[in-house]
Parts: C-alpha cells; sequence; structure tokens
C-alpha cells in the first residue's frame, strides 16, 4: 500500500461542511466518491488536516489516503479532477511515509478570513463577510496581539466544542486592510471549533469601539464563551495553509 498526500481547494458554499454526513453533500463525500471510481468500486476513506463547517472555503485544505495503485504521484491530481464537482480541486499530490497522516502531523495551520468593508457586492456575498462600518484597524491589531502566545481559548470556542483540552498556541495574528477589504490572519498549532470566527467576532467589535482591545486579556481569562463576541459567518472563512515537517 502507498500512503499519498493531496492538497486541495474548494467552494464551500454548496457543502454541509468537509466532514461526511448522511444525506447531505460534503467534501469527504465528493473525495471518496471519485477515489471509489477509481479503484473499480472500492471504498478508500480518506483523512483530512480538520473539519471545515458548512460554507466555509479552503485554499490549502490537506488529506491523505492508501492505495494499492501504481498511479504516477503526477497523475493523481488529473485522475481526480476529471471525477470531482467544478467546486472542489486537487492542486497537487505525493507520496508520503506511512507515519505521515494528515490530522495527527500538523505542526501548524493558517486561516484567513474575509470581511467587506464597501458597498454590498452581490459577486463576492458567498466568498467575504460584509461588515459596513468604520473600524479602527489599529486598534483591531492591538486586540489581536492579546491572542499571541499559549492560552486556554475557552472563551472563544464554541459551548459545543466536546474537547476538554482548551489550550492551544497562536504564533501569529494580524488584520491586513487591501482597499475595502480586510484580511484577517492567523497562524496556530491547532484551532478549536468555531474558534477564529469568534476572535474575528469579538475583534470587529473593539473595530468599532464597542470594545476596548485590551478586553481580550479579561475574556481569555474568564473562560466563557458568553464574554466574547458574536461567531462571525463561515462564508468569509478559509484554512489557507496546513504546515507539516519535511
Amino acid at each position: 500500500m502507498r500512503r499519498i498526500k493531496c492538497t486541495i481547494a474548494y467552494d464551500g458554499t454548496h457543502f454541509a461542511g468537509y466532514q461526511i454526513q448522511q444525506q447531505k453533500r460534503t467534501v469527504q463525500g465528493e473525495l471518496e466518491h471519485a477515489l471509489s471510481i477509481i479503484h473499480k468500486g472500492k471504498f478508500v476513506r480518506v483523512y483530512a488536516s480538520g473539519r471545515t463547517d458548512a460554507t466555509v472555503h479552503a485554499y490549502g485544505q490537506v488529506i491523505h489516503f492508501d492505495t494499492p495503485l501504481a498511479i504516477p504521484d503526477e497523475k493523481w491530481p488529473k485522475a481526480l479532477n476529471a471525477l470531482l464537482p467544478d467546486d472542489v480541486i486537487v492542486k497537487e499530490a505525493s507520496e508520503v511515509p506511512p507515519s505521515f497522516h494528515a490530522r495527527f502531523s500538523v505542526k501548524k495551520k493558517e486561516y484567513r478570513y474575509r470581511v467587506w468593508i464597501g458597498e454590498k457586492n452581490v459577486f463576492l456575498r458567498h466568498y467575504v463577510y460584509h461588515y459596513p462600518y468604520k473600524l479602527h484597524v489599529t486598534a483591531m491589531n492591538e486586540a489581536l496581539r492579546y491572542v499571541i502566545g499559549t492560552h486556554d481559548f475557552t472563551s472563544f470556542c464554541s459551548a459545543k466544542t466536546e474537547i476538554d483540552d482548551k489550550v492551544r498556541t497562536i504564533y501569529e495574528a494580524e488584520v491586513i486592510q487591501e482597499g475595502e477589504e480586510l484580511i484577517f490572519r492567523l497562524v496556530g498549532n491547532g484551532f478549536l471549533y468555531n474558534m477564529v470566527r469568534i476572535i474575528v467576532g469579538t475583534v470587529l467589535e473593539v473595530g468599532r469601539g464597542e470594545r476596548r482591545a485590551e478586553e481580550m486579556k479579561t475574556i481569555l481569562q474568564q473562560k466563557n464563551r458568553s464574554a466574547a463576541g458574536k461567531t462571525a459567518p463561515g462564508h468569509g472563512l478559509y484554512l489557507w495553509h496546513v504546515s507539516y515537517d519535511n
């Protein structure tokens, strides 16, 4: 058996999320369906670096699967893309050691969140969060500095989160303005359910002057979801890049 690692991208607009769900369209479901055709009807399980929710996009999601087929690395994207729908694409593929795991070998992940502060743009409605308010970007970057480092992020994850250990390390956090668009960048060793979207929602409140930047420290200390702001919608979020050891 060979283990194949793929970097994929997808438009999450018409998916119920990445992970397989009964009677719902998912990215995993489309990938496994394509692989079953290539393997003459044999089921092939796909493993990903992590789940994404409904409407969330990916530019650099990573998956792996095991196969007995001797298809060269460079042929896998072409073979899969011929069978995948237009909103999923395999960007590259390579054989990796059996010890590699798309989820458990992850060292860093980068998420980006796009916010549009200009007039409503019908062509961007599925890909940016329209938030047409005057925002103080300097204060927002000051707020984001409080999440850098190792913290318990209980306040910044969904109350539905089932994981007990909510300590994560954020290496980089910033918001960049490009014209009428704000791009939030967060790089960390892992992220909890809705963590990026809650951080973005809270920092936007700082940008509007509804909170002070230093409140982020208090919110972290409270370890209570109700202390943080609203959860930003899924369609502005992108799983941008996943890093592994060479």
